[in-house]
C-alpha cells in the first residue's frame, strides 16, 4: 500500500472514531490546530518492531472537556502520525479516574494506554483498599506529560497582611477558619492536610462537589482557604474576588509568575503539583514500553503541544518513565502518611 494510500486509510479511520462519540469513543483532534511536521511515520519493522499493528486507544478517566481528555487530545493526532496507526481517545470517567485506571491496568492487547492523574498512579489502593487494582504494581508508568502547581488562595478580607502574616493568622485561628476542597481524597483536599501538618493551621475540612462550589464559598466568606488550580484561582484574583498567597509547586510557575512559591514565603521543602501522565499495563513487553516512551518524549517536544498546554493551565515537561517512578514514589510517601494520620478512606 502506498504512503499516500495509508494516510488516506487512517485519515478515514480518524473521521470514522468521531461518529462514535456519542458511545464514549472520540477521535482526538484539536479544533483550530495544525498537525506537528513529524515526518512520515517510522516503518513498523525499522526498529524490529512489529508494534503497533492496529489503532492504539487513550484511555482517561474524565469525560469530554475535562483537562484530562485535553491533554489525551493534543497527544493524539502526533502519536498516530509518529506510530504509524490511528489514536482513539476512549472516555471512561467515574471513580475520580479510577475506572480507567483499572482498564489500563487488565488490558492485554498491547495497544491501550492510560492518561491518568496523580491519584491513580499514587495513592489509589491507600484510599481505598478494595480498588481492584494496584497502581504500584499493575501500571508501568511513561511519561508524565505535563504539571501544575496549585495556589493557596484565600480571601482580600482574611489576608490583610503578608503572606507570612496571613499564614501567621491561619495557625492563631485554629479551627475558627475553614477550608474548602472539591472532595474527600482529592489533592485539593489532601494538599491541605499537607499544608495544615507542615504549618500547624487547624483549619476544618469542608468538602463540596467541584471547585467552582469551593470558590463560590471563598468569596461568600464561608471558606477562608483553599487549594486551587492556577487557571480557576487567577480568574478571581484578578478580578478582585480572592488573594493568592502563594504557589505549591518549588518555584515560581510561568503560568502564574506573580505569585510567590509558597517556599518563597518561608515553607521549606513544600512540594505539590498536579499532574497527568501516560501509564500502560505492567505486562507491557519491554521493547514497546521503550519505544511509547522515546515517542512521548518526542511529541511533547513540539512546540505545538507545548503551546495547547500551557494556554490550558499546564507546563508541559516530558519527564521519562524513570524519573516518573521517582515522582510516584515520593508523592505516595508524602500523602500516605497524611492519609494514615488522619485516617482518610474511601470505601
Amino acid at each position: 500500500m502506498s504512503l499516500y494510500l495509508f494516510r488516506s486509510l487512517s485519515a478515514r479511520l480518524l473521521c470514522l472514531a468521531g461518529v462514535l462519540a456519542c458511545a464514549g469513543i472520540a477521535c482526538a483532534q484539536t479544533p483550530g490546530s495544525s498537525r506537528p511536521n513529524l515526518g512520515p511515520p517510522e516503518p513498523a519493522g525499522s526498529s524490529g518492531l512489529n508494534w503497533p499493528t492496529r489503532p492504539l486507544r487513550l484511555v482517561v478517566g474524565f469525560g469530554g472537556g475535562s483537562s484530562p481528555d485535553f491533554v489525551a487530545r493534543v497527544l493524539a493526532a502526533p502519536m498516530a502520525k509518529a506510530l504509524g496507526q490511528p489514536v482513539i481517545v476512549e472516555n471512561r470517567s467515574g471513580a475520580s479516574g479510577n475506572i480507567a485506571a483499572d482498564i489500563v491496568a487488565k488490558s492485554t492487547d498491547q495497544h491501550t494506554i492510560g492518561i491518568l492523574i496523580n491519584g491513580n498512579m499514587t495513592i489509589a489502593k491507600i484510599l481505598n483498599p478494595a480498588l481492584s487494582y494496584d497502581p504500584q504494581k499493575d501500571l508501568v508508568p511513561l511519561s508524565i506529560i505535563c504539571t501544575a502547581p496549585l495556589v493557596l488562595a484565600t480571601t482580600p478580607e482574611a489576608s490583610r497582611t503578608d503572606a507570612r502574616g496571613f499564614l501567621d493568622a491561619a495557625r492563631a485561628a485554629g479551627n475558627r477558619w475553614s477550608y474548602g476542597s472539591p472532595g474527600i481524597g482529592t489533592i485539593g483536599h489532601l494538599g491541605m492536610e499537607l499544608l495544615k501538618a507542615r504549618t500547624g493551621i487547624g483549619a476544618t475540612h469542608v468538602p463540596y462537589q467541584g471547585n467552582p462550589q469551593v470558590i463560590t464559598g471563598l468569596i461568600g466568606e464561608q471558606l477562608q482557604l483553599a487549594l486551587l488550580p492556577p487557571g480557576l484561582a487567577d480568574e478571581q484574583v484578578k478580578a478582585g474576588k480572592l488573594r493568592a498567597i502563594g504557589v505549591t509547586s518549588p518555584r515560581r510557575s510561568a503560568l502564574v509568575p506573580d505569585y510567590p512559591s509558597l517556599q518563597e514565603v518561608g515553607l521549606k521543602d513544600f512540594e505539590l503539583e498536579i499532574w497527568t501522565a501516560a501509564a500502560a499495563p505492567a505486562s507491557l513487553p519491554a521493547p514497546i514500553v521503550q519505544r511509547l516512551n522515546r515517542v512521548l518524549a518526542e511529541l511533547i517536544r513540539l512546540p505545538e503541544v507545548r503551546q495547547q498546554l500551557f494556554q490550558h493551565g499546564y507546563e508541559a515537561v516530558g519527564l521519562s518513565g524513570e524519573a516518573l517512578v521517582r515522582r510516584v514514589k515520593a508523592d505516595t510517601a508524602a500523602l500516605a502518611q497524611i492519609i494514615a494520620s488522619q485516617g482518610i478512606r474511601l470505601e
